[in-house]
């Protein structure tokens, strides 16, 4: 997970922070005007920043500073300018300054940071900051103040399960969701009505399903794994199992890691394209095979769905070792829409798509999704599932 750390000076050592409303604020050791960014602007260079990162793969630090409760007094308008000045300070001419959230939280941006550790540039900005603040307006108002870093691109230590995004990074996100609440509502409504629908219509096919799994090979039924949601927030997926009980994963995430990087060789049976998943994989049951083929192993998934876990459209959820071993750009398609059963990779080339084009399928379902375009996907899923391209 990215380093957050949140500081609260104690009175002996508190330094204080001064915003200034105006579009510019004077920077303090120069005649220049200093850029202060109205929120909505902020966030979309955060935005924009985020972007250059993933492409550039150079990283940047949001610092957070709370004055909310500085600000909330009477000498508001005197107090501001200093803190903005103060601020313009302590970071450096390339640093992008504004409002995080209006008149609550400021935000500045550091960038090109290198390959400075997290922790040296955090204690770095943290006294250049807290010395001009003391500075300032002196120790007893900087006891109200918190600073947080938030370091992009996110990293998570070798073995750490929890994955869920640092949702400080992405504040367009919650914007985008109210804008979009009714249309949610009815994408959530969708989903309730139609797995809860599936899985009663469906139960001569699970029964069935499941005899002809405990007839074939020795285990559960059920198949469960631990997958990446939305935000990436951890939850169980349910498939059919397909797979012979206790085989090594490794085979599997070898594979993922090497067709991720586009080193999976291609091969005569599948063409000029190589395929996300293993072909004629040991670890598969005859019956697997079947349920793989016609993608009855994914029917369970209805009951994720239900609980809200998916949706009946939406990105394929990811496993945790495949997530991490994603190029940063791909990490957005957990961040921007809930995963689902099907989309539009599942129903344009399904998994002989090399995983670029994958996830660009998926980030482009996220920019223009309709309440239309899910149904849209829904009526051309059956065909997909019935033709058998690409899947397996």
């Amino acid at each position: 997970m990215s380093l957050l750390k949140t500081w609260m000076w104690d009175e002996r050592e508190q330094p204080k922070l001064e915003t200034i409303q105006p579009v510019s604020v004077p920077y303090a050791s120069t005649s220049a005007d200093r850029a202060m960014f109205r929120e909505e602007v902020f966030a979309s260079l955060l935005y924009l920043e985020r972007r250059r990162a993933e492409r550039a793969k150079k990283r940047f630090v949001l610092m957070l500073v709370d004055v909310k409760r500085v600000i909330a007094k009477p000498d508001t308008k005197r107090i501001l300018p200093k803190f903005t000045s103060a601020l313009s300070t302590a970071i450096r001419e390339t640093d992008i300054i504004g409002w995080y959230l209006a008149d609550n939280v400021i935000g500045v941006i550091g960038t090109e940071l290198g390959e400075t550790k997290p922790g040296a540039v955090q204690d770095r900005m943290l006294e250049k900051v807290r010395n001009a603040f003391h500075e300032a307006v002196g120790m007893t108002k900087g006891c109200t103040i918190s600073v947080t870093f938030h370091f992009f691109p996110e990293e998570w230590e070798e073995g750490e399960k929890d994955h869920t995004a640092n949702i400080s990074l992405y504040p367009e996100l919650s914007r985008q969701e109210q804008a979009k609440k009714f249309a949610l509502g009815v994408k959530r409504s969708m989903d309730i009505v139609g797995s809860a629908s599936a899985m009663i219509l469906m139960l001569p096919i699970y029964a069935a399903i499941a005899v002809a799994i405990k007839l074939s090979s020795k285990g559960p039924v059920f198949f469960r794994q631990e997958r990446l949601g939305l935000f990436g927030k951890k939850f169980t997926l349910l498939k059919f199992r397909s797979m012979r009980t206790n085989c090594d994963a490794r085979i599997h995430q070898d594979y993922v890691r090497q067709f991720i990087a586009g080193q999976v060789e291609k091969t005569a049976e599948e063409g000029s394209k190589a395929v996300f998943k293993i072909q004629q994989d040991p670890r598969v049951t005859p019956v697997g095979t079947f349920l793989r083929k016609t993608s009855l192993d994914e029917l369970p998934q209805f009951w994720n769905v239900l609980c809200g876990e998916m949706s009946l459209v939406g990105p394929r959820p990811p496993i945790m070792y495949e997530f991490r071993a994603y190029n940063d750009w791909h990490r957005r398609r957990v961040l921007e829409i809930k995963p689902g059963i099907t989309g539009l990779w599942q129903v344009q080339g399904r998994s002989r798509l090399r995983f670029d084009d994958m996830v660009r399928l998926d980030l482009k379902y996220a920019r223009i999704w309709s309440i239309w375009l899910d149904l849209k996907i829904l009526v051309q899923t059956p065909a997909a599932v019935f033709t058998g391209e690409g899947a397996r």
